[in-house]
């Protein structure tokens, strides 16, 4: 039997890691040690582990480290990004990264799905009025509805490709703007690519699912704000950096009719005064749409069954590789 070590952020692993969790890997593994944080790390610990069971706040897989663990062949990841921990000496040396990435894209998804269909009938929109008249609004009877809306995704990475998934059991149009996605991955997600300025020109809500890069930090600017239709609605699930929210609360400050839904923002969260908070289309989530509590124990599972597959010699389902790309979306 292998040896392993739990390290990562002590404050997170009883989400991640709990007890059905546990019981399910270390019937698979050796665990020598308790919980640990990343500085609380021997090498002496690390000179018997094999595989590192982790999360957010794992430890990054340093030169010194890789030393000091001369047998670490798999880091179980149950959390999303591996950027924070893989390194090019872990690449070099070999040692296999599996996350549990999809299962937050399937959280988002499923956040996202709630927010576009209650978009699409204008709720946001009648409680927030109805709070700042203290009275019922009566429905305005121009509310878009699901049936035959266009709904864009900016990305079909992991989370887009989630979100479409759900999307397209309802009927909807959907489409995308993705210049690194497979044309046929679109396609058998029934999703027609278009450019960016036709995504935010012809969707009744524009989802954003992309990570910030230096080509997509503030890429939702002045003008593909105000090229919105009429009545259209802005989702961001992905990252608060995609927007340039001042131009954000000036488009919105003149267009009544459209719509933002923010569950990142850039601070996050906002600093206290911030006109997101005020404005009258505008509303503010507090980062709810990734895996919440009870929700991340299906990580936590996912990481058990990669370390089943592992120890038979199956291929892991979610390992990241070196160009960042994962085997499974």
């Amino acid at each position: 039997m292998l040896n392993g070590l739990y390290v990562m952020d002590l404050v997170r692993f009883p989400d991640v890691y709990g007890e059905a969790e546990r019981t399910s890997i270390e019937k698979q593994l050796r665990i020598i040690g308790p919980p640990l944080a990343p500085a609380e790390l021997t090498p002496e610990l690390l000179a018997d582990v094999d595989v590192l069971v982790t999360a957010w706040g794992g430890p990054q897989l340093t030169e010194s480290l890789l030393a000091s663990a001369p047998r670490l062949r798999l880091v179980l990841y149950g959390a999303g990004s591996v950027r924070s921990i893989v390194t090019p000496e872990s690449w070099a040396r070999g040692v296999r990264v599996t996350t549990a990435n999809s299962v937050i894209a399937e959280s988002v998804a499923e956040f996202t799905l709630a927010q576009v269909l209650y978009a699409l009938k204008h709720g946001w929109r009648y409680v927030l009025g109805s709070r700042s008249r203290a009275e019922a609004l009566p429905r305005a009877n121009d509310e878009p509805g699901a049936a035959g809306s266009v709904v864009g995704l900016m990305s079909l990475g992991a989370t887009g490709q989630a979100t479409a998934r759900l999307l397209s059991r309802h009927e909807l149009d959907l489409q995308a703007y993705d210049p690194y996605v497979d044309p046929a991955v679109a396609s058998a997600l029934g999703v027609r690519l278009v450019s960016l300025e036709e995504l935010f020109a012809t969707s009744d809500v524009v989802s954003l699912h992309a990570p910030v890069l230096d080509a997509t930090r503030k890429i939702v600017s002045t003008d593909l704000l105000s090229s919105m239709k009429h009545d259209a609605t802005l989702i961001n699930t992905a990252r608060g950096a995609l927007i340039d929210e001042d131009a954000l609360v000036a488009v919105l400050r003149e267009r009544a009719d459209l719509f933002a839904v923010l569950d990142v923002t850039d601070p996050e969260p906002p600093l206290p005064g911030s006109p997101l908070f005020s404005a009258a289309n505008i509303v503010v989530t507090p980062h709810l749409a990734g895996t919440l509590n009870r929700e991340r124990r299906r990580q936590g599972r996912l990481m058990a069954a990669e370390l089943e597959r592992y120890l038979a010699g199956e291929p892991l389902q979610h390992e990241i590789f070196e160009s960042g790309q994962a085997k499974s979306a």
